[in-house]
Order: structure tokens, then sequence, then C-alpha cells
């Protein structure tokens, strides 16, 4: 950008200045000398010297007697066009200032005037009206320059008036509003940035001024909006050749159900979709359609997106249509196991399409919902919270059951149908019964709060369908930059290890750094802090007690060790069962017997630097789910991988595409040389089946949803559901005699304290 400008003493040019170019920032400082030009021109004889000026355009004139306006403390606005009835052509225009005239007061059908903003007109007669002569030259026929008003003074307050602040309407500072709304910022995130780039002589855009311009925008795909959602994913398709979407339409064409997942996402659920976090407690789109995502966590621990989907609703054969397309879409992959809410649709459809997962209940959801329903018992029984603790963290199930038949007779549990519905539903929630099951370390309610903050600042209630899916991208693509410098991190740098040991050592050579810490943490306390004791010794097994000296016995861990052909090793803390980590307990036992280095079946690949996302290539092998009839889906997206590699690999070179062009052609020769006609055969299922259903049927309408979806109570906002606990009114707490439901400044005793020192 071209930084110097020269002032010459040329008079003022008239341009247009609704629009303004990249230089128009810097042409900002140059308004004072501007209007010394204007007073030059203007002159002190009024009407005198303005009839007669002539202008090139009418747009011209708006500017001349714009900045006449700004000069004399007043507003103002375009009035009246007169055409020639001919050729439509506009031959005489009126400016006038903006309070011209009177408002008219507008009725409703009932007769009832409507509520409307303050009056700003007085009926005042300035203006100024320009002729088109013969020859096309616009010029000044008419000027009135007697206001019925008091005129503003100071150029803070001129700059106020509409016709004056132009920064908000000029081309450059919409494409920049623009611009910082499609990236997520808010209306006043975007004032902010406007007004810090703007110069001083500007005035300051509001946020009121950048949710007109966003509205404007969105104006256009009014009616659009599932039309630029389909057309975006058809886009994407394009580039992204195992890209999955697949549509539920109604009769009308108005969508019902949507889910969709990009290549990478299909890719990252083949190594980490041990366990997924399913959520539908967010609100994120105008329609009020439940924004679901499919949440899993990968070898960094972050949180990362398998697939997302919007639904009509939260009953069971909803559930039922995106967990098939969802399994569909991963290769007829089942997830070991399963986090949601505690919802009785999705517990149902998980039984019906995944029956081998594991299903276990949110803990954050359950933790709202103990603070609610077991209020009343801890306000009746004095040590019931400690024991209801201590029933919730039992090591076993038979202690778990040992310690229900205590608190069940000792409270008079009957009577809370909460708590004996929680207990029939155990298996759902309670660790004792959970131990035996991979969660990938997820800490459920912390990992529900990661979810939420995946999209902060992305997407609201009031997001357009078509601008969802492109904040959608953005919001993962971000996730996913993030994960790309954690892995740089760790092929950059080496670890800090806090021994010598080889166990240690090649922890650090083959977890991610991130891992690598959770492991250096529990080795530490398993060389400086732990002791044992030893319960049982035999030919084939020693059992030891082992925990730290100064915490009491009752909470050591038990750790088994077998005489195998490899290191088995299990503690009762289950840790590497549900994270795949080795804890400080087992770790002690194994570094007790000598053992020189780390098993390589107790390092997982998902924690490993092996499973991060390679461009090109993919980590599934033809071992993966093949059964002896058909081949999966899953090894038809590796070999087509491995075929379009193979290309790019041989493109520069005319021998080598040759060779691999012979290599298929021989193939197909052969297959159809032993291609028997046996009648139709089964037809492989396609990794992007589901594309576009719309291709299929092209004849068919579609249009954005009529009505908004009924859910279950969700928020306005994209946040998660609050329990009544959390909705409750907080009471006012008087801070001088402790009561509820007043302050200080009006506490009854401390008025009557006062009084009662103003009689002494």
């Amino acid at each position: 950008m071209n930084t110097e400008i020269q002032v010459t003493d040329k008079s003022i040019e008239t341009h247009m200045v609704n629009d303004i170019d990249a230089n128009s920032y810097l042409e900002s400082t140059l308004e004072c000398e501007k209007i010394n030009d204007i007073n030059v021109n203007l002159g002190h004889d009024g009407d005198e010297s303005i009839i007669g000026n002539v202008f090139s355009t009418p747009h011209d004139a708006y500017t001349f007697y714009n900045q006449y306006a700004f000069l004399h403390g007043f507003g103002i606005r375009i009035h009246w066009a007169f055409k020639n009835k001919t050729t439509n052509e506009p031959y005489r225009k009126m400016y006038v200032c903006n309070k011209q005239g009177f408002k008219r007061l507008k009725a409703n059908s009932s007769g009832v005037a409507k509520k409307q903003r303050r009056n700003l007109r007085t009926g005042c007669q300035a203006m100024l009206r320009i002729s088109k002569g013969k020859d096309g030259i616009w010029f000044t026929d008419m000027f009135n320059d007697t206001h019925n008003h008091e005129l503003s003074v100071t150029p803070t307050k001129v700059m106020k008036h509409r016709s004056h602040g132009k920064l908000h309407r000029s081309l450059a500072c919409k494409s920049l509003m623009l611009e910082l709304g499609q990236s997520g910022l808010k209306p006043s995130q975007i004032k902010k940035v406007v007004n810090a780039m703007k110069t001083p002589q500007d005035l300051d855009v509001t946020s009121k001024q950048c949710v007109d311009i966003l509205s404007e925008q969105r104006r256009q795909y009014k009616g659009k909006e599932f039309y630029g959602l389909i057309k975006h994913f058809q886009d994407k398709a394009l580039v992204d050749d195992n890209q999955y979407f697949v549509v539920d339409l109604f009769e009308d064409g108005s969508p019902r159900n949507i889910f969709w997942a990009d290549g990478r996402s299909r890719d990252a659920y083949t190594k980490f979709g041990d366990v997924v976090v399913f959520d539908v407690t967010y609100m994120t789109n105008k329609f009020k359609m439940p924004f679901s995502p499919f949440v899993g966590v990968n070898h960094h621990g972050q949180t990362i997106l398998f697939g997302g989907a919007l639904l009509e609703n939260e009953k069971e054969e909803t559930f039922c249509w995106l967990f098939e397309h969802f399994l569909k879409c991963m290769f007829n992959k089942h997830p070991s196991a399963m986090i949601t809410d505690q919802d009785k649709a999705i517990g149902n459809a998980i039984k019906k399409v995944f029956p081998n997962t594991r299903h276990r209940y949110c803990a954050w959801h359950i933790k709202k919902h103990e603070l609610e329903h077991l209020r009343p018992l801890v306000a009746h029984y004095s040590d019931f919270k400690e024991s209801y603790r201590r029933w919730v963290k039992s090591d076993t199930v038979e202690e778990f059951e040992t310690e229900w038949e205590v608190m069940r007779g000792k409270y008079n549990l009957e009577n809370c149908c909460w708590i004996i519905d929680m207990y029939n539903q155990r298996k759902h929630w309670v660790k004792a019964y959970l131990k035996d099951v991979f969660f990938a370390g997820m800490t459920t309610s912390g990992r529900s709060e990661s979810i939420h903050s995946f999209f902060d600042g992305f997407v609201n209630s009031k997001t357009m369908l078509n601008e969802f899916v492109v904040q959608y991208d953005k919001a993962v693509e971000s996730r996913r930059a993030v994960e790309e410098d954690e892995d740089f991190k760790t092929m950059n740098s080496k670890p800090i290890l806090s021994s010598v040991h080889p166990i240690e050592a090649k922890a650090g050579e083959c977890y991610t750094k991130k891992i690598f810490d959770i492991f250096k943490k529990e080795w530490i306390e398993a060389t400086q802090n732990l002791t044992h004791e030893t319960l049982s010794k035999c030919t084939e097994e020693i059992k030891y007690r082992v925990g730290q000296v100064d915490i009491d016995k009752a909470h050591w861990r038990f750790v088994s060790y077998r005489f195998t052909n490899q290191v088995d090793v299990r503690c009762s803390c289950a840790k590497f069962e549900t994270y795949g980590i080795l804890c400080k307990h087992s770790l002690y036992v194994i570094k007790k017997r000598n053992v020189q280095t780390l098993p390589d079946h107790y390092i997982l690949p998902r924690w490993t630097l092996d499973a991060r996302f390679r461009l090109g290539s993919h980590s599934v092998g033809m071992h993966e789910i093949n059964t002896k009839k058909e081949v999966s889906a899953l090894t038809l997206w590796y070999v087509r991988a491995n075929c379009n590699k193979a290309i790019e690999h041989a493109k520069d070179s005319p021998s080598k595409i040759k060779k691999f062009n012979n290599l298929v052609i021989k193939f197909l020769e052969d297959e159809i040389i032993q291609k028997k006609p046996n009648g139709p055969q089964n037809v492989p299922q396609d990794s992007c089946v589901g594309i576009s259903q719309l291709d299929m049927m092209p004849h068919i309408s579609i249009r954005d949803p009529v009505f908004l979806t009924n859910t279950k109570g969700r928020p306005k906002n994209a946040n998660r559901i609050k329990s009544s606990l959390e909705l409750a009114k907080k009471k006012r707490t008087c801070s001088h005699c402790k009561g509820l439901g007043h302050y200080a400044t009006g506490c009854p005793s401390r008025k009557a304290e006062e009084a009662l020192q103003e009689k002494q």
C-alpha cells in the first residue's frame, strides 16, 4: 500500500463518499484540509455562492451538501427524485436537512397507533435542489439555508448525524465486518476490532451497526439456508473423497435429520474410536435443531470430533437413524464404550444399534442431579453425605452392594425414587461396575466441559444452517491446528527423565508429550513414595498390597504379579484397564521384580505418535473386520487410499505410471476371465454412500424447516442444560443479620438498632 500522500492547493473535487477503497483510511487524515477548501469554495455569501454550482453526478452534489452540512452543524438525507415519464431517468433531485418535514404516525389494522421511536423532525425548510441540464450536467437551481432548530456546535456532535457517520456504510468496512463475522466474532467483538483500526477523524462504529450489516448479509440467504448447507457439503466432496454426508427429508423437502463426517474424522475414528462421547444438549442454530456431536480423545488427550448431526427431535427412532448412519460411516466398527446423558431414548437406541457397546452415563449430569435430589436427605441426616460418598466410591461390586443394604435400611431410601432408580441403573455409572471398560481416562464431566468449549465463539442460537456448517469446519480446523502443534512439540523435543531407569526411558521414547507427563507422575510416585507388603506367594502368582507409608492401609491397592511368558501385572485401581497407562502401584511392582523395560503390550498405540494424522496415508490394515463373504468398507477405503498414493508417486514418471496402469489392466483382464455369471452379486458398501441423497433424487425440491424444532427444554444459547437447582433464583442475603430476602441496606434489625442508638 502506498503510504505517501501529497497535498495540493487544488480546490476540492466532489466524489461519491458512500464507498471507500483501502486508502480511504489514510485519506481521512486530510479531512481538515478538505474542510478548509470547502470554506474557501463556499465563502460567506450563502445562497449566491451555492446556486449555480455544477456537478458531474448527483453523488457529487450529495457529497458537497453533506460536507457543507458538516461545517454548519446538521445532517442531510435524500428527499425526492423526479423522473422523466418516458425514459424513467431522473432529471431533478432534492437533498434536505434531516429534520425536514414531520413523521407520519402509522396505525395498524385495528386503528391503534404503534409504539415508535422518538420523533426527530421539526419541519425544517433547509434544502438543496439540483436539476439536469440539456448538456447532461447537474447544477444547483434552488437552495435554502434556513433552519428552525438548533444546530450542533462541536464536530464530535455533528459526526453523530447519520449522513456523517459513513464509515460503517463504506465498502471496505462492510467487507471487514462480514469477514470478521464469518470468522465467528460477535458484533461487540467486531466493533472493537473496527474501532481499533479506524482513524481518529471517523466516528466509532456501534454494535447495532455491526448487527445491521450482518443481518443485511444474512437476509440474502433467507429461505435458502438448507440449500446453502447442501451446497457446502457437495463442494467439500469435490476435494475430500472420503467425506460422508446424509440427510433425511420430510415430504415437503425440509430437513428432518442431517449427519456428516469428513475424511480426517473418519480416519481418526479408526485410531481413537474405542470410546465415544455423544451429547445433544446444545442449541446452535435458529431452527432449534439440537446439535449432536460424536466426540473422542486423541493421542494427546485432546478433544476431537468424529462427526456431527442436526436432529429433528430426541426420540428413540431419531437416535436409531443417527446411530445406524454413524456406524455405516465408520465402516461398521462399533465403539467399545459410549458416554451419554442419562436419557432413556438414547439408551434404548444404543442397545439396538450398538448391542456390544458398554454404555456409561455422564458423571457431570449425575452430580448435578445429586445436588437436586439428595438435598432433603442431606438436611435430615448429618452423616448421609459421607455414607453416600463412600457407597459411590466403593472399590468392588461386593463392597458396593453391602454399602447399599446398609444405606437402604438406615436412611429409609424406599421413599427416594431417584436413588432407587439410580441403583437399578448402577451398571451404567458406578465405577466398580466399569473397571473392565476402557474410557481413555475420560473424567466424563471434564470431557463434557471440553465439548462445551469446542464451539465457543463459533456458533450460537441464531446461527443460520448454511453458516453453521462453515463455522463447524472452522472450529474443527482450529482444534486440528492445536493437535498438529502438539505433534510438533513431541517430535521436536526430548523428554526430561526423573531417573536413569530404562522403563522410564522407553516410555519417553514411545508416548506423546502429554501422555508421558502423566506416566512420569506415576513413575515418580512409584519410585519415591510407595511401599508394600506381601499377601501371598505361589509358583504362578504373587500378590502385594501397595500404598504410601503415611496413608491408612485400608486405602492401599491390591496388585497381582503372574509368572507367565510375558509380564502380567494387575492392580485393583484398574488404571490401565480404564486409562491405558500403568498406575504407580503396577510400576512399583514391575520395578521390584527387576523388569528392565516397559513391556510392549502395556504401551497402547493410541497414546503414541504413530497414531498421528499423516496426509495421504491411513493406519487401516487389510486385517480389519473382513468377513468370508464380503469385504468391509474399511478395507475398500484403505485400498482406494493406496491407489491414490501410488498415482501420486508415479505421476511424474511416464515409465512408472505406465507400469502401474499395466498392473491395473492385467488385474481387470484376469477378473473378466475368472468372473462367472451367477446372477447379481452384492454391491460392496462404498465409504462415501450418502454423500448426497439429493443426487439420487434430482426432482425433489428442498426447503428450509417451516416450524421450529420442539425439544425438551433446550437452552437458547449453546450451553449445557442446567438443573433446577442451578436455575433456581438466588435469594438475597443480608450481611448484617445473615437473613434471607433482603440486603443490609433494608435490614429491619439494623434499622431498629440505629433508631435505638439515636435515642440514646
